[in-house]
Formats: structure tokens, sequence, C-alpha cells
């Protein structure tokens, strides 16, 4: 007998023409690169209102990141009880008020305390977005899928750029935050239509809720199978909620280790010294505020195009390969550009081999670090601590977001932009050894699949808790 959903199943799968539902669902992703590429053109006008030092600098810059922390710890638990979608509204509502919050401040203490709510939005949205797509995602198509958030991310840094050179004649700073309303007030009208993952709605038991979403996100082959592999999970974890500790037990470690590695590593290459503070570097190197502007919307062109080239290679080349290619890119960019920033002493050269190092650096980012961390974030953890892990992980590496945008200001004073790139590019190095050893290549396998093999490699099967 053919399958006939009810009423309420049928309103969950309302949205899930898969352009639409992907679309909205990495939203945040606009809103996370938007908040955190405006402050690096906000930077350069600010000093003109308010007297600000490296350390000031450091504050606003890294308060985002604080607020993220808190946003990523909190995220895993509402995710659990709310569902994926509520979560994604709820932030969405919290990233609104708080870049009003930046348009209207008055001082240096109100504008931090604004961007620290604003980063509460984005720790929220960070863990739960790529969750959110995860499961949504069919296993052919899931790291190309859940890649679509980083290419938000990035399109959203580079409108930021953009608007922050289209105003840059005027300096209005404030406008330049209050932007960010605009894609905060579609991601929550565009959540509202969009249905909850199943792999949730079986957890709340609506399992003919998850069968009307799968339906409209799966080949009608794969339904059945899917669902199977769901409940296999579920039974599992039935008598237990996943909490911090479950995190350390033999069949979670695993993905714990590599979810450290990726979250730490994401940031400590620096990236985000570049996505804040790139503008201020070329003015350090004698170009104008406006010149400096445009260099960073070329940057900004470089992450876009290359993170939609991931889309594409993601689930074809592997997750592993990209992170090791990334390295390699990242580590000889930077070592070559401390090397030009000491020995050349035409500023106009120095500017533009500048520019186009940091363009070969951003490149193997976002072919490596940028989509696939988190894609694989969102893979590696099993069912039952895959909120909770999703929210450690991005609790660290907000904590590393906020190490890196706070220091560089500072590293940047006393130990000048080419050893501060060699920082990074020794980092880089490290991180190529780490991904040799630790972390495991997970294209081509459903969620479940990496949960039970995880489970069987610590010696149990996969019906023996642990």
């Amino acid at each position: 007998m053919p399958f006939k959903p009810t009423v309420q199943a049928r309103k969950s799968a309302i949205g899930t023409n898969v352009h639409f539902l992907y679309f909205f669902g990495a939203l945040g992703g606009i809103l996370f690169g938007y908040d955190l590429g405006v402050i690096s053109g906000v930077l350069l006008f600010l000093k003109d209102s308010w007297e600000l030092t490296s350390v000031t600098k450091g504050v606003i810059g890294g308060c985002l990141a604080a607020g993220a922390i808190i946003g990523a710890a909190i995220a895993g638990r509402i995710t659990d009880r709310l569902g994926r979608r509520r979560t994604i509204m709820i932030a969405a509502a919290v990233f609104g008020v708080g870049a009003l919050g930046c348009a209207v401040a008055p001082n240096v203490p109100v504008l931090v305390l604004a961007r620290f709510v604003t980063g509460i939005a984005v720790g929220c949205s960070s863990a739960t977005v790529p969750t959110y797509l995860s499961e949504l995602a069919p296993t052919r198509a899931r790291g190309a899928l859940s890649t679509l958030n980083q290419l938000m991310i990035v399109s959203g840094i580079l409108l930021a750029y953009i608007v922050d050179w289209a105003l840059s004649g005027s300096g209005n700073w404030r406008l330049m935050f209050g932007v960010a309303v605009i894609p905060a007030v579609v991601l929550f009208v565009g959540m509202t239509v969009l249905p909850e993952t199943p792999r949730w709605l079986v957890k709340a038991g609506r399992e003919e809720e998850a069968r009307a979403v799968l339906a409209g996100t799966h080949r009608s082959t794969e339904i059945d199978e899917e669902l199977n592999n769901i409940r296999t999970v579920n039974q599992l974890d039935a008598q237990q909620r996943g909490r911090l500790r479950d995190l350390l037990a033999p069949w979670a470690r695993p993905a714990l280790v590599v979810a450290l590695i990726l979250a730490v590593g994401q940031q400590f290459s620096g990236v985000n010294a570049v996505n804040l503070y790139a503008p201020t570097m070329f003015t350090d190197l004698g170009f104008g505020n406006s010149t400096s502007l445009l260099a960073a919307i070329v940057l900004g062109v470089v992450k876009v195009a290359f993170t939609a080239w991931v889309i594409f290679v993601v689930d074809r080349w592997g997750r592993k390969p990209l992170l090791l290619l990334g390295n390699v890119c990242m580590a000889l960019s930077l070592f070559l550009l401390g090397v030009v920033v000491l020995t050349v002493d035409n500023n106009t050269v120095t500017g533009l081999t500048t520019l186009i190092l940091l363009n070969v650096y951003l490149a193997g980012y976002e072919l490596g670090w940028g989509a696939v961390v988190w894609v694989m974030m969102a893979e590696v953890f099993p069912l039952r601590v895959r909120g909770v892990g999703m929210g450690v992980g991005s609790v660290v590496l907000w904590s590393s977001t906020f190490t890196i945008t706070f220091l560089f200001p500072v590293m940047n004073d006393h130990l000048g932009l080419a050893r501060s790139a060699w920082v990074f590019a020794g980092v880089s190095v490290v991180l190529f050894l780490l991904v040799q050893r630790f972390v495991p290549e997970t294209n081509g396998r459903s969620l479940e699949q990496i949960e039970l093999d995880l489970r069987a490699r610590v010696g149990g099967s996969a019906t023996e808790r642990a």
C-alpha cells in the first residue's frame, strides 16, 4: 500500500524543494560571514571617531568570537530539545538585534557588548547549520551540499567587503553594521517554511514526518534504507541522552580528537587575521583606505571562487586530500609573504605581491580548511553525541578564533607582518602532519555507516553500549 502522509507530515515536508531548502538552510552563513568581515572596514573609520590602540582593535575584533563561544556552548542542548530549524530561527532573531545594537553604539563598551550578542548568534548558527544541512542531504551529495554553508560564509565576507568599500567615501561605519539586519530577517522568514531534519524527527518519535521530509530530499529507493539506518542508530542511543562525558567514551573519543584538530587548525592557520585585518595590512604597506578595501574585495572574490569549486570536488577528491593540499598552499604562500615583506623596499611592489600571495593562501584555505572542516565535524560525531559534539567543536573553534583575532593586532605591532606570517606558516606544517596521522576519510559513507564503523573499530558490536 502506498505511503499517504498525514496533514502534519505534509506540513513538515513543505520547503523540501532542494534549491529552496539548501539556500535558506545555509543563509545563516551569510550573516556569519558578514558580521565577521564587516569589522575589517569599520576599523579603518572607527579611528576617526574613537581613539583605538592595538589592544582595543583586538577586543573589538575578538568580542564577536567571544560571544560565539557562548552560542556554540548552548547550541547542542537547544538543538536537541527544540530541533535544528527552531534553533536557527532563534539565532536569526539575535543576529538582527545585535546588528542594530552595533549600528547605534555610542562608544566602545556598547559596541563591544553588541558585537558580543551578535557573536552568540554566530556561534549558535555555526554549530547548528552544518548539522542541519548534513542531516538533510543524501549521502551522495552530502559533502557538496554541506559545503554550501561555507560558500555562504565567504559570500557574506565578500558582501561585507563590498559594503565597506561602497561606504568608504562617507565613512559611515554605522550603516556598515546595520546592513546585516536584512539577511537576518530573510533567514528568519525563510526558516518558518523549511522542514526539521528527519534524524531529529525520528529521534523525537515523529517518523511519519521524517519520511515525508526524506521524500523531498532523497530518491524514492533510498528512503526505506535511510530510515532503517536512522532507526538502528536511535535504538543504540535510546537508553541515554548524549552528555559531555560521553565524548570521552572509547567509541566517541576518536571523533573528538578529529574535531579538535580541525577546529583548532582552522583558526590557528591564521585565516581570520586576514579576514578581519587585511585592509589594515594594506594601509600599513602604504595603500589608502579605499584602495585597501578594494584589495580586500579581490581577496573576497577568490574566497568565493575556490569555495564554489570545492562544492564540485569535495565528493570526488575526498576530504583528507583537500585538507593536505590546502596546508601545502598555505605554508608556501605565507613563507614567501614573509620573505617579500622583509626584503623588498618598494611599497607598490610589496603591496601587489602581498595581495597575490594572500590570494594563494586563501585559495589553499578555502580548498581545504574552509569548507571541509565544517563538513567533517558534522560527519564524524555519532548521533547520540552529535549535538553536544558539534557544540564542543564549535566552542573550541570559536575560542581559537578569539585568540587569533585578539592577538593578531598585538602580534603585528611586536613581530611585524613578515614574522607573523611565518608563525602561521609553521602552524600549517604541523597541521599537515596531524591530518596525515589522525584524520580519517569520511567521503562516500552515510552518517550511520561512519558511526557504526567507529563503534566497531573499538572492539564492540554495533549493538553494544559504550
